[in-house]
C-alpha cells in the first residue's frame, strides 16, 4: 500500500505549536474531570461502578450514570490520548529539526521521567492516574512513531478493536448470566467494598501517610496488571493519534466543513448507539458486573467514535482565529500537565480529612456541582502564568529534565 507524496510539513505559530491541539488538549483536560469526579469525591471505583459511593446517591444518580456513560465515560479519556500519541510525533518533529537522530532518544527519557511523575502521582495523590499508563504505552508505541500515517491508523484501529473484542468476551458474559465469575472473582463486589472502605477510612481520616503507605502496601502488587490491562485501549489510541495528526487532522490540510461533518456524524453515532446500553444497565440497577459490562464491554468501539468525533469538530474548531474562549481553552491546554496533576492536589484538598472533609458525603450531583470550581481554577492561572513564563510549571520541569539541562522559562 503506496500513501503518496508526503503530506506538507503542519503550519505552527511561532513558537512551533499547534494552535488547535492546545485546544482540543485544553477542552480534553476539563472534560477529564467531568469522568473523574466520582472518583476523586468517592472511592476510585465509584466512577464505574455506582454501588461503591459511601453516601446516598442522591437525586436522579442513575440518570446522571446513563448520561455521563453517553457523553463522556471514554470519550474524554479517549480524546487526551489520541493527543498523547499527536504530541509524541511532534516532540519528534521538533527534536530531529534541531539535531537529526536525536528525537528517540530524547523521546525515551521523556517517557521515562513521565513514568516517575506518574508513580509519585499515583503513590501521593491520586490512584486513578493516568500518566504512568500514557509512559508505558508511549515507549511501547515508540518504535511505530516513524510509520506513515496510514499504517498508523490501520494498525491502531485493528488493535483497537481486538483489545474491545477482549473487554467483551470477559465482561460481559458475566454481566449476562451466561457465565459465573471464575473462583475468586464470584466475590468481587464485596471484596472491592472492603477495599474500598479501607482506603476510604484513611483518606476520611485525614491519615495521608497512612493512605500512601496503604498504596504502596497493599495496592502496588497490582499495578503492573492494571497496566498491562488498560494497553489493550491506550497503546491503539495513541497510535490513532499519531496517524491523526499525519493525516492533517490538527493543521487545517482535511478542510474545516469536511472535518466539522464528519466530526458531528461520530460523535452522533458513538452517543447514541450508547443510549441503550446505559438503558439495559439503569433496568438493571447497575450492580457490579453490569457497570463493568456497560463501560468497558459493550461500548469501547462507540466511546472511540465520539473521541474521534470531538477531536474532528474540536481541531475545526480551534484552528479559526480569535475568541477569548478559545484562547483560554488553548493556554489550559499549553499547561494540561500542571492542570491535571493540580486537580489531584485540589480535590485532595477538597476531600480529605486534612482539608475540608467532604471525601464519601457527597452525592452524584453534588460532586458534578463542584467541576465548574475545578474548571475556573485551571482556566484562571495559565493566562497570568503565561504571560511571563514561557511554559507551565511541571511543563518546564518536564522538559528540563528531558534535555538534561534547564531550559529558559521567564520569558
Amino acid at each position: 500500500m503506496t500513501d503518496g507524496p508526503p503530506a506538507p510539513a503542519p503550519p505552527a505559530n511561532p513558537n512551533g505549536r499547534l494552535p488547535a491541539l492546545d485546544v482540543v488538549r485544553g477542552v480534553a483536560v476539563l472534560g477529564i474531570v467531568i469522568a473523574n469526579i466520582p472518583g476523586l469525591g468517592q472511592p476510585l471505583v465509584a466512577a464505574v461502578w455506582p454501588g461503591a459511593f459511601l453516601s446516598p446517591p442522591g437525586p436522579f444518580a442513575e440518570w446522571l450514570w446513563g448520561a455521563q456513560l453517553v457523553l463522556v465515560d471514554g470519550k474524554m479519556r479517549g480524546l487526551f490520548t489520541l493527543l498523547f500519541g499527536a504530541g509524541m510525533v511532534l516532540f519528534l518533529r521538533g527534536a530531529e529539526a534541531r539535531e537529526a537522530g536525536s528525537g528517540p532518544g530524547l523521546l525515551a527519557r521523556r517517557l521515562g521521567w513521565l513514568a516517575l511523575f506518574g508513580l509519585l502521582h499515583w503513590a501521593l495523590l491520586w490512584r486513578g492516574d493516568i500518566l504512568l499508563p500514557y509512559a508505558v504505552a508511549g515507549l511501547l508505541m515508540l518504535g511505530f512513531a516513524g510509520w506513515s500515517w496510514r499504517r498508523q491508523l490501520a494498525l491502531g484501529l485493528a488493535g483497537y478493536t481486538a483489545g474491545a473484542l477482549v473487554n467483551f468476551v470477559a465482561l460481559v458474559p458475566l454481566a449476562t448470566g451466561v457465565l459465573r465469575p471464575p473462583s475468586g472473582l464470584d466475590g468481587g463486589e464485596a471484596a472491592m467494598l472492603v477495599e474500598a472502605r479501607r482506603e476510604a477510612a484513611l483518606i476520611a481520616g485525614g491519615d495521608y501517610a497512612g493512605s500512601v503507605r496503604y498504596a504502596l502496601e497493599e495496592q502496588l502488587p497490582t499495578l503492573p496488571l492494571d497496566l498491562a490491562f488498560g494497553l489493550f485501549e491506550t497503546a491503539p489510541l495513541m497510535l490513532i493519534g499519531m496517524g491523526l495528526i499525519g493525516a492533517g487532522l490538527f493543521d487545517g490540510r482535511i478542510g474545516a466543513r469536511r472535518q466539522v461533518r464528519a466530526g458531528v456524524w461520530l460523535w452522533l453515532a458513538g452517543a447514541l448507539a450508547s443510549v441503550p446500553v446505559a438503558m439495559w444497565a439503569i433496568e438493571r440497577g447497575i450492580g457490579y458486573w453490569i457497570s463493568f459490562a456497560a463501560i468497558m464491554g459493550w461500548l469501547p468501539l462507540t466511546q472511540l467514535a465520539g473521541a474521534l468525533g470531538l477531536a474532528a469538530m474540536l481541531a475545526a474548531w480551534g484552528a479559526r482565529p480569535g475568541g477569548a474562549l478559545k484562547n483560554r481553552l488553548a493556554e489550559a491546554g499549553r499547561c494540561a500537565f500542571t492542570n491535571y496533576i493540580a486537580t489531584s492536589a485540589l480535590a485532595l484538598a477538597l476531600f480529605s480529612g486534612w482539608g475540608l472533609g467532604l471525601y464519601g458525603k457527597l452525592s452524584r450531583i453534588e460532586l458534578y456541582a463542584l467541576v465548574p470550581l475545578f474548571w475556573l481554577a485551571m482556566l484562571a492561572w495559565p493566562r497570568w502564568w503565561l504571560a511571563r513564563f514561557r511554559h507551565g510549571p511541571l511543563e518546564w520541569a518536564w522538559r528540563s529534565l528531558t534535555y538534561w539541562r534547564v531550559v529558559p522559562f521567564r520569558r
